[in-house]
């Protein structure tokens, strides 16, 4: 009865701290393990919700973030629900909206999250980076040989037979991305996904793992096609097709690199074919998600490593490009594919009128044509189903030769990739990239020291 607006303006002014501390780099790690309203709840956002924080949100199924309460907002007339975690709990709203970062069973659960989050971040204070372990995973342990852990279904038994032309022909056969990081990270030092339970961005994959030692980000793009649940737009696509950044995977990858930047270095193992540019994504701020990309990748302060392991074409390209940074080094693996467009859509969409100009030119085209004078309906409906057939044939041989002169080599010709790299050595690779670029900073520093 005796305060009032000196409280809010206390509030403010926790959160003008908080934002400044963040915005200087500063970390605040939150766990959320009880009901948190207004105030809080707020500070939890502003510690760890917004693009440029570095701060983990753990939550447990009895947490909630609400601003308001249900007792409050049925007496002013709102929309609540049966109680607080209802409202902003972490099975309906915080792990689904990709606000809980990490889920946890119970608060002790919640602790040992943390301890793991930590034992990949923690920078020792006057040290650069968190702590390099030792490892008893060899540095050029062969990944082609490595089991694939994926579903039977897709047909690999090796890790090699993603990268095979035999068993995998232009790369075009869906794969399991997890499948391909678990092979390459250290196997003695475990991995922890961040924002798994993210609907919407589950094309995207962040781990925290270990390459030789080195504590890294590891970002993936999941090269499945992914069932999406609840009810589907019709402007939208009927799935999370394979290769593709959805809006809100595109704001989880640009979280990822923000967080990690400074901190340690990120590593990305792409097959990607693009944005998506359904209605749908850019209704949900698709433009705006993806160019977050592009600025989290022009502030990374770490070491950012990108290789292609499959194919990477269209707008993505942009916002990975070795053109952004100093910082970032772009690879591909012997076989991959990297340009501006792939060989079908090329052949679809740019090369249109030669594609019709080699199907008019086909002898069963001409043939049917000639056929056609003479039969009326019925010759020129077969003259239709000849032509179409000749366009699908010419368009598989413009494809062919569009990725015959755009391949990987060309790229590093054109000085878009730094290395090409056979895939069995994709693990030595990475973990000699990242030692070199580690060591360039530290001199770096202790030059401007």
């Amino acid at each position: 009865m005796d305060s009032g607006t000196e409280n809010l303006d206390a509030t403010a002014a926790v959160a003008r701290r908080i934002i400044r501390f963040t915005q200087g780099g500063g970390v605040v790690h939150v766990v959320v393990s009880g009901v948190n309203v207004g105030a809080q709840s707020y500070w939890n956002a502003l510690s760890t919700m917004l693009l440029h924080t570095k701060g983990a949100l753990v939550m447990t199924t009895a947490g909630s973030m609400v601003l308001t309460g249900r007792a409050a907002l049925e007496a002013s007339g709102a929309v609540a629900a049966e109680d607080e975690v209802a409202i902003g709990g972490l099975e309906r709203i915080a792990a689904p909206n990709g606000q809980a970062q990490y889920c946890a069973a119970s608060l002790r659960d919640a602790f040992d999250v943390l301890a793991r989050h930590y034992s990949y971040t923690y920078v020792v204070p006057g040290e650069r980076w968190p702590r390099r372990r030792a490892t008893t995973d060899p540095v050029d342990r062969d990944v082609t040989r490595f089991p694939y852990r994926g579903d039977s279904s897709d047909g690999f038994v090796e890790i090699g037979d993603v990268f095979d032309d035999a068993k995998n022909p232009g790369r075009r056969r869906p794969f399991s991305m997890r499948a391909v990081m678990a092979a390459v990270v250290d196997q003695d030092g475990g991995n922890l996904e961040r924002w798994h339970t993210w609907r919407g961005a589950e094309t995207a994959i962040v781990w925290d793992a270990r390459l030789g030692g080195i504590a890294v980000c590891v970002i993936g793009v999941e090269s499945r096609s992914l069932a999406r649940s609840g009810d589907l737009p019709v402007d939208g696509p009927s799935s999370w097709t394979a290769g593709t950044l959805f809006s809100l995977s595109s704001r989880k990858i640009a979280r990822a690199i923000h967080s990690a930047s400074g901190n340690r270095p990120v590593v990305v193992l792409a097959n990607l074919s693009g944005f998506d540019g359904s209605p749908e994504s850019l209704r949900s701020l698709q433009l705006e998600n993806g160019a977050e990309i592009a600025r989290a990748v022009v502030n990374v302060a770490s070491p950012l490593l990108f290789l292609v392991v499959s194919r990477f074409h269209g707008g993505a390209y942009v916002v990975f490009s070795r053109r952004l940074s100093a910082n970032v080094r772009v690879g591909a693996l012997e076989g991959s594919y990297a340009s501006v467009i792939g060989g079908s859509a090329a052949a679809k969409v740019v090369f249109t009128r030669e594609t019709r100009q080699r199907a008019a030119r086909d002898p069963e085209v001409v043939a049917a044509r000639a056929l056609e004078q003479n039969d009326g309906s019925a010759g020129h409906a077969a003259f239709e189903g000849t032509l179409q057939r000749a366009i699908e044939r010419a368009e598989i041989e413009v494809a062919a030769e569009f990725e015959a002169v755009h391949t990987v080599e060309r790229a590093q010709q054109v000085g878009s990739l730094h290395d090409v790299v056979p895939p069995a050595q994709m693990r030595p690779y990475l973990i000699g990239a990242l030692e070199e670029a580690l060591a360039s900073a530290d001199g770096e520093r202790a030059a401007q020291s």
